[in-house]
């Protein structure tokens, strides 16, 4: 019995059509991703405590205290938002990721800005691990963000991931 040196039963897998896997597969990704961008938005609201730790303190405006004079430290010029605030600024904004990245007129430039949202987040869980690791940590917090800041890294690659078509036109090789 001999094997077919070319036709679909050679090629086994490529067989099935690959201009079916792709976009699939990419819809799939877009799917996942608006899930957790839609659970993380919901926990913002829910929870906003579980996302204190990561908001910088140069980002957070200090409201004078009622019957004090204001004469603390300088506030820093980003400083335009309570620590409250910025988390449910920032739920918001992954709600509409949430939406723009279902959405495929929409996905690349969603995914650009997601992309850049997590990689701004990047500061927060350095700050928030830097702080742990200072006077006021604890081994818990310690933990915590240890773990939470790695975890930015799969999440700005797979935002950044959704930004490329489909493969639904490209032909093997690379060219299409």
């Amino acid at each position: 019995m001999s094997l077919p040196r070319s036709g679909p039963a050679a090629k086994g897998l490529s067989a099935l059509k690959p201009s079916c896997i792709g976009p699939a597969l990419q819809h799939l990704s877009a799917a996942a991703m608006g899930a957790l961008l839609l659970a993380s938005a919901g926990k913002h609201f829910r929870d906003p405590g579980f996302y204190r730790d990561v908001v910088p303190e140069y980002l957070c405006r200090q409201d004078p205290v009622p019957g004090e004079t204001n004469k603390g430290t300088p506030q820093h010029p980003w400083a335009l938002l309570s620590r409250d605030e910025w988390i449910a600024v920032s739920g918001l904004l992954e709600l509409a990721a949430a939406v723009g990245i279902l959405l495929p007129p929409a996905r690349k430039l969603t995914a650009t800005a997601v992309t850049a949202m997590f990689t701004a987040f990047l500061a927060g869980h350095v700050d928030a691990l830097v702080r742990a690791y200072g006077p006021e940590g604890t081994p818990t917090r310690r933990k915590i963000h240890a773990v939470r800041l790695p975890l930015q890294a799969p999440l700005i690659l797979w935002a950044w991931s959704l930004r490329k078509p489909a493969l639904a036109n490209r032909k093997p090789g690379g060219r299409g």
